[in-house]
């Protein structure tokens, strides 16, 4: 009896520490007189259905926004700050980006070396890095795969004519996600997928596993937010599936072309080039060193994960708008037309750069559907704000809701509809520059955006030069956004008509 009776009071004493613990962790914006969500225990302003997207939890805190430039918000019992004023977002992003240049997020290179890619890392490891891949992702060299991606588009065009066969109402999130993963494969990797013929592709059924949503990875992701305890447990982020596939397949690559001096003018030949050569810090004139075969194997892994997904996201709800604005469909069309003429009916790097119209519904689409829907980043000092006697203390989360920031109708009235004339560069040029943050922005912003840009404006040429879209009965209208997964994504799939012209 003593020891049950012991037992229930070392359980009321463990259970009454955890509660005055969480209770002072959740005072901490009030105590600051900080706007915030109130939280509940455990998970503070996440939910078991918002933990894999916290869209709809941005939104709230976003509402509560004040004279303060950001409000408290709460992710498990850690305090973060989520930025609402424009000039506030700037300055993190861009003017004292040396105190916010990591995001904080999880890495395991030894028990999982894909986890060690230029999207994760910060620090050193981080500018080293960035240094080393920012010449593989200039303009000249987007020039040099251009060819490359016109070819994919030209065998999924035909491909894509071969299935309207059967039926024109077709999942095109399905059809694009193939297209682009056989474009990164190929540049990526020099693997020729074709993933639309072949649907059980080795490439395409790993780019299903890597956003398959789970319980499991669920919980994973909460364990991430804290990661002192994900590195105590040794967490992997990509399962031992995933990372011997992508291991083997960058191996073989290797050593294919060095053995028989293959070169492609690809990703995978300027990441060999980091892997035999140094390159060299031009401000500090020193040499910063060779990629080993894991760090080639990360980089390409997050090359692939990046450029499939974001891309044939865009692709997809440009298509989605497409199809419901005929008039802005029919207006794209018929520049997309006239620039092939002008260029002889071929489709060429500068004719892509003469659709101007094209450019803008990219951009709207990218506006009105952000693939990632927030930026992180984390305080490296204590940061006096602007304006303010708040302190942000050091190794505070900082979060950017884009989504929110380009809904807000301060920036672009109307924010639901769809108008690729927001884009025309000097309505752009007058608004604030950190209201579209879609490539995130400042010296950490997407370094492959050229690629994202130039994939998605390849291959909604290639389909709206030669199909039309329609809604059919099955197309979400009004869209309804998947709870899982972190990229912003339809509940299920993308159904359309598609027409051949």
């Amino acid at each position: 009896m003593e020891i049950a009776t012991s037992a229930i009071w070392l359980v009321v004493t463990i259970l009454g520490i955890v509660y005055f613990y969480f209770k002072r962790k959740f005072s901490y914006w009030k105590d600051r007189g900080v706007a915030y969500l109130e939280p509940t225990f455990p998970l503070g302003n996440l939910s078991r259905n918002s933990i894999g997207n916290l869209r709809e939890v941005f939104g709230k805190l976003y509402n509560l926004r004040g004279e303060c430039p950001f409000v408290g918000g709460f992710f498990l019992f850690k305090p973060v700050v989520v930025a609402t004023d424009l000039d506030f977002v700037k300055d993190v992003l861009v003017k004292d980006f040396n105190n916010f240049h990591g995001r904080g997020i999880y890495v395991n290179e030894k028990d999982d070396p894909l986890s060690g890619h230029l999207f994760s890392l910060d620090g050193p490891k981080w500018r080293s890095l960035r240094m080393k891949l920012s010449p593989t992702f200039t303009s000249g060299k987007m020039k040099f795969m251009f060819p490359t991606i016109v070819d994919v588009s030209e065998q999924f065009n035909q491909s894509l004519g071969e299935m309207l066969h059967d039926n024109s109402e077709i999942d095109v999130k399905e059809i694009l996600s193939c297209f682009t993963t056989d474009v990164i494969g190929t540049c990526a990797f020099g693997v020729e997928c074709n993933s639309l013929k072949d649907p059980n592709a080795v490439f395409r059924e790993y780019g299903r596993k890597i956003f398959q949503p789970s319980k499991l990875r669920a919980l994973t992701v909460v364990l991430f937010r804290i990661p002192k305890l994900a590195a105590a447990l040794r967490l992997s982020i990509f399962s031992k599936e995933i990372t011997n596939f992508f291991l083997g397949i960058v191996n073989q690559t290797i050593e294919h072309r060095e053995k028989n001096n293959i070169k492609r003018n690809d990703f995978m030949d300027l990441l060999i080039g980091l892997k035999n050569n140094d390159t060299l810090d031009e401000e500090k004139k020193v040499k910063l060193g060779k990629l080993t075969l894991e760090q080639v194997a990360a980089q390409a892994f997050v090359f692939f994960v990046a450029g499939f997904e974001t891309s044939s996201t865009t692709m997809m709800f440009a298509l989605y708008e497409l199809a419901l604005n005929r008039d802005i469909q029919e207006k794209l069309r018929s520049e997309i037309n006239t620039v092939y003429e002008k260029h002889g009916g071929q489709l060429t790097y500068e004719a892509i750069k003469d659709m101007v119209y094209l450019d803008q519904v990219i951009n709207e689409t990218l506006r009105k559907y952000p693939p990632v829907t927030s930026l992180q980043r984390i305080a490296q000092d204590n940061y006096k704000v602007a304006n303010t006697k708040l302190v942000i203390e050091k190794g505070t989360t900082v979060m950017i809701p884009a989504y929110q920031i380009q809904h807000d109708e301060r920036y672009y009235p109307n924010p639901e509809k769809f108008d690729p004339d927001r884009f025309q560069p000097e309505v752009w040029k007058a608004r604030h520059p950190m209201t579209f943050l879609s490539f995130g922005d400042g010296p950490r912003n997407c370094i492959g955006l050229r690629f994202g840009r130039m994939q998605s404006r390849v291959g909604l040429a290639m389909l709206l030069k030669n199909y039309r879209f329609e809604p059919s009965a099955k197309t979400p209208i009004p869209m309804k956004f998947a709870q899982r997964g972190g990229i912003l994504a339809p509940v299920d799939g993308m159904h359309l008509k598609v027409i051949k012209i």
